[in-house]
């Protein structure tokens, strides 16, 4: 419920709709790339392609709306900001309040190492670790669910050793990805994968095959 996700936020990101307001948290997992990225990619070869990825969603989630003609439904993405350069929601507390991934924070540890740093929290999926993308929301302004149970997400990296290591190594190393291996995981990115996303976003036409 939106209300959910409001009632932890300052007033500046709250969502313009009424707290009973039905809302799902897209997530994507680490077959994304071979199901839907390089098939949306093959189909759409001869347009202009700006980002692969955002427009594979979106592509997604527009055909998700088309499922539900008789709903007015709103999307918003992970990527999009307001003018004020905030971005339109914050995509790892809406994860963590639908219950979709644990979003862990300093507040989680409870002697906290760091003094002055600034340290950001990060979320992790009980199945993909960090392994996972958090891609958008989508809204249904006329459904309101006053009875939704709310579930907690799954406490996964719940020692306090394990939240210090997970978040130094967000933190401060974040470009070799270990911090996605904090925990057990069931699949993670292919090798393909893993090199696409480690790649300037400019350079990465060449590796789908398309000119920029």
């Amino acid at each position: 419920k939106v209300g959910w996700y409001n009632a932890i936020l300052q007033p500046a990101f709250h969502l313009p709709y009424p707290d009973d307001t039905l809302a799902f948290v897209v997530l994507s997992t680490p077959s994304m790339f071979d199901k839907a990225l390089k098939p949306f990619v093959n189909k759409e070869r001869l347009k202009i392609i700006r980002d692969p990825v955002d427009q594979c969603v979106s592509h997604h989630l527009s055909r998700v709306k088309e499922k539900f003609p008789d709903q007015k439904v709103d999307v918003i993405f992970d990527y999009e900001i307001l003018p004020s350069r905030k971005p339109k929601f914050l995509a790892q507390t809406a994860a963590h309040v639908a219950g979709a991934a644990y979003y862990y924070q300093r507040k989680d540890v409870k002697l906290d190492p760091w003094g002055k740093k600034k340290i950001y929290g990060v979320c992790i999926h009980p199945n993909y670790g960090g392994w996972f993308a958090i891609r958008g929301l989508l809204l249904f302004p006329d459904i309101q669910v006053p009875f939704l149970e709310q579930f907690a997400p799954v406490d996964c990296v719940s020692t306090e050793e394990k939240r210090i290591e997970l978040l130094e190594q967000f933190n401060f190393h974040w470009q070799d990805g270990r911090y996605r291996d904090i925990i057990e995981v069931k699949e993670r990115y292919s090798e393909e994968q893993k090199a696409y996303f480690a790649t300037p976003p400019a350079e990465r036409f060449r590796l789908l095959g398309l000119t920029q």
